[in-house]
Formats: C-alpha cells, sequence, structure tokens
C-alpha cells in the first residue's frame, strides 16, 4: 500500500462546521440528552421533570429540573449548607448529608 498524503485544504476548512461549546468541552452527550428529555407525544405542552444532584467540595445541591428550548428551568432547589438550620451541623458533604438535601427537597 503507497503512503498517500492526507491533505487538508481551502475547500475542507471551507465545509468544516466547528461542535458546540459543551460538545467541545466535553460536558455535554447531545444525543444522550435528547432522550433523556424527550416527553411522550401524548403529554403534549407537558414538562418532564428530573432530579439533579450535585456533588462539589464543600456543598451538595439538589434541584428539580426540566427543559425548555431556550433552556433547562430549576423549579426548587436545596443545598447542603442550609442543613444546620435543621440541626445537623458537620459533614454537610457526606452520603446522609446528600440524603438529608434530598429530604428537604421534597419538604
Amino acid at each position: 500500500m503507497p503512503f498517500v498524503k492526507l491533505v487538508k485544504n481551502k475547500a475542507y476548512f471551507k465545509r468544516f462546521q466547528v461542535q458546540y461549546r459543551r460538545r467541545r468541552e466535553g460536558k455535554t452527550d447531545f444525543r444522550a440528552r435528547r432522550q433523556m428529555v424527550l416527553q411522550d407525544k401524548t403529554k403534549y405542552g407537558a414538562p418532564k421533570y428530573r432530579l439533579v444532584v450535585r456533588f462539589t467540595n464543600k456543598d451538595i445541591i439538589a434541584q428539580i429540573v426540566h427543559a425548555e428550548v431556550v433552556g433547562d428551568k430549576v423549579l426548587q432547589a436545596a443545598y447542603a449548607h442550609e442543613l444546620p438550620l435543621f440541626g445537623l451541623n458537620h459533614g454537610l458533604t457526606n452520603y446522609a448529608a446528600a440524603y438529608a438535601t434530598g429530604l428537604l427537597l421534597a419538604r
């Protein structure tokens, strides 16, 4: 098999389409996201809610979110730094705090 040089010339770059920023950063898989937020056609106009939990180094964030065309809307949110008001003062990033934050969100 002879050596063939791969040519990327002006015609190649004129037709090159840049990917979405979040796809380039590797943060969002848009095919999986589309399947996740897709609502059944018989439930026209009804939002599909989902629970989003984010762990940071110092906090736990729990949110109830639904997707819209212009972006996701957060309906309700609870944070682990709110737990000291309910008597849980230490270990705000462990498994038990995550459970308590979920209970706080459901409240």
